[in-house]
């Protein structure tokens, strides 16, 4: 899953997915460091649960998905950060605009499917500042609360397949 978590009105938080999305990882089983990921998500797809707040993030105020469909994201190397730890650094294109992003990546484990085949979990966050993408929209509340927090909480839930298909149910 590809999940993005944003304060809302200075009190709560909004939670939204992308519901869409593909994903390549090569796993360089002598030197984990030389491993590589290589993401796409659909813009279009995210869902916040509330069809007017969507429609929003898909204008020009936010993801701009008439103009960049898509967001990508492409590491260059690994660093380790302990036990089954690492920080993935990449490149995450959003709204048009490329930024080095660091992902910090938990190895969850190893086993196998229903489907014969074996699959690895991770989970990896970060943190993005909605304006190093130009996603600049927001709100003044009469109490000079903003009605949007200024980061996204981002959270990536990962089974990867071994192989070059997915099984088929």
């Amino acid at each position: 899953s590809v999940a993005a978590v944003a304060q809302h009105l200075g009190i709560s938080s909004v939670h939204g997915r992308f519901t869409d999305f593909t994903a390549t990882l090569d796993i360089a089983p002598d030197d984990v460091t030389k491993s590589r990921v290589e993401a796409v998500i659909h813009a279009a797809s995210i869902d916040t649960g509330n069809t007017l707040r969507d429609t929003h993030l898909k204008s020009p105020d936010f993801l701009d998905t008439a103009h960049h469909p898509h967001l990508t994201y492409r590491s260059t190397h690994l660093t380790p950060d302990g036990p089954d730890h690492w920080t993935v650094h990449g490149e995450l294109t959003m709204h048009g605009i490329a930024r080095p992003v660091d992902l910090h990546l938990a190895y969850l484990g190893t086993g196998p499917d229903p489907w014969g085949g074996t699959r690895a979990a991770f989970r990896a966050t970060t943190e993005l500042r909605r304006e190093d993408f130009a996603m600049n929209y927001n709100q003044v509340l009469q109490a000079g609360i903003a009605a949007i927090g200024t980061t996204l909480k981002i959270e990536l839930d990962i089974q990867a397949v071994q192989g070059d298909t997915l099984p088929t149910a």
